[in-house]
């Protein structure tokens, strides 16, 4: 709007006509429009056997997972065996999306492909039989900016998961343990 006043005026002021002076606003309208339809794509199609969206080649490994693996049945068997790891990240990712310090992180995520990978991780680490298919943490975190405070309030949210879940607070603070050295490669602001 003040482009085409200043056009205006300098027209006025140098008796250029009126008519001479290109439609600015009709220009950044179109323009605007434009942008508009090309941000405006469709989601793509997802999975139909998985629900997820598609994401670029890579290859899988459980070294993605960050952490070994506990070693006997001890960690699996506190946090229920695999039904019970479920019930925790679900129950994390619940609290997550809608916590509104952190909810924003999580608009434009493909939560199913992030309910299974975190699911698929805890698994792995608890050793409840499952092999870790997801990224490496550096690589699924890259472009998320995320900073301490915001890792700080997923653990808050993953602790209410396991306590609502009825995990032992040792077996809490060990899986903790096993997390904890994830931050450098979580946490990039």
């Amino acid at each position: 709007m003040i482009s085409l006043i200043f056009a205006l005026t300098l027209a006025s002021i140098q008796d250029i006509p009126v008519d001479a002076v290109p439609d600015i606003a009709s220009e950044s309208q179109s323009e605007a429009e434009a942008q508009g339809e090309a941000e405006a794509k469709p989601e793509p199609q997802r999975d139909p056997v998985t629900g997820e969206l598609p994401v670029d080649p890579y290859q899988p490994s459980n070294a993605h997972a960050g952490a070994a693996p506990f070693a006997g049945t001890g960690m699996r068997n506190a946090f229920h065996g695999q039904e019970g790891i479920r019930r925790v990240v679900n129950g994390m990712i619940d609290r997550a999306i809608v916590d509104s310090r952190i909810s924003e992180i999580f608009v434009s995520h493909d939560l199913v492909r992030l309910r299974r990978t975190l699911f698929e991780q805890f698994c792995h680490i608890l050793n409840a039989g499952c092999d870790y298919t997801g990224r490496d943490m550096a690589t699924s975190h890259r472009d998320l900016g995320l900073q301490i405070d915001d890792l700080n309030v997923l653990v808050e949210n993953l602790q209410a998961a396991m306590a609502d879940e009825r995990i032992g607070f040792a077996a809490q603070n060990r899986l903790l343990s096993k997390l904890a050295p994830m931050k450098r490669d979580v946490v990039t602001r």
